[in-house]
């Protein structure tokens, strides 16, 4: 995220919760920055989730979208007005241009929660290189409201049966290390621990440092390319 867009966001805050509670999030972020840094990466075996459908009650519905104009006014209002609307409206157009899907799941016709992906690439420098087929997880949200109801993997599985149905190969996401609820998301929606890694870009490349302990075994194992872990071992340069 570059300087400008946090200031931004930092203003947003402020304004909405107070210096007081501005001061504890700013502690908390950076906490985490210096002493729990690492994201865990996580990959799925799209094929084996063909048959894995949700089978969504009635009060539940997905849907995907791959345009701005898909969304009505009401959805795109609740889904850039959470931190910074006008910087949030500007990630959200830049997604739609590289390809990317947005997925919203309803409960009872509200609007629930979302989620992204994104086929054959990364919005940002990643940890390896995906394939034509891979799909990357980012930025799944559930609004406060309906939390704790299973929002989030109720949305990542669904999403895994459809991928499956349009012949995709893997699925990767990743969580920080921190972020509980994330980790419990992935791990209930049947995707698998690769690794843990810490990663920055620095001059236009992007340096990789893997927690190698049962890295490879896991990647030989499932069949996914060892060429992306031996290309991103500490200190040597991955590819975005």
């Amino acid at each position: 995220m570059s300087i400008s867009s946090s200031i931004s966001r930092f203003a947003v805050y402020l304004k909405r919760n107070g210096l007081v509670a501005t001061a504890g999030r700013i502690s908390l972020g950076v906490r985490r920055t210096l002493f729990a840094n690492r994201m865990v990466i996580f990959y799925c075996d799209i094929p084996s989730q063909q048959c894995c459908s949700t089978d969504l009650p009635g009060f539940l519905k997905v849907e995907r979208h791959q345009r701005v104009t898909d969304l009505n006014a009401q959805d795109l209002q609740e889904i850039t007005s959470f931190w910074n609307p006008k910087l949030a409206r500007r990630n959200l157009e830049e997604r739609f241009r590289l390809g990317a899907s947005l997925w919203l799941i309803r409960f009872q016709s509200q609007l629930a929660g979302y989620g992204w992906t994104l086929q054959g690439r990364t919005v940002e420098p990643h940890y390896f290189p995906l394939g034509e087929r891979d799909v990357q997880f980012l930025d799944f949200h559930v609004f406060p409201k309906f939390r704790g109801r299973a929002i989030d993997w109720v949305l990542m599985t669904e999403i895994l049966h459809r991928l499956a149905e349009d012949g995709m190969a893997r699925a990767f996401g990743e969580a920080a290390e921190w972020n509980k609820a994330s980790l419990s998301s992935f791990a209930m929606a049947r995707f698998l621990r690769l690794g843990a890694a810490k990663k920055f870009v620095l001059f236009g490349r992007t340096f990789v440092w893997w927690d190698h302990q049962g890295v490879e075994e896991r990647l030989d194992s499932k069949k996914v390319s060892l060429a992306a872990a031996r290309r991103n071992r500490p200190g040597v340069p991955g590819l975005g």
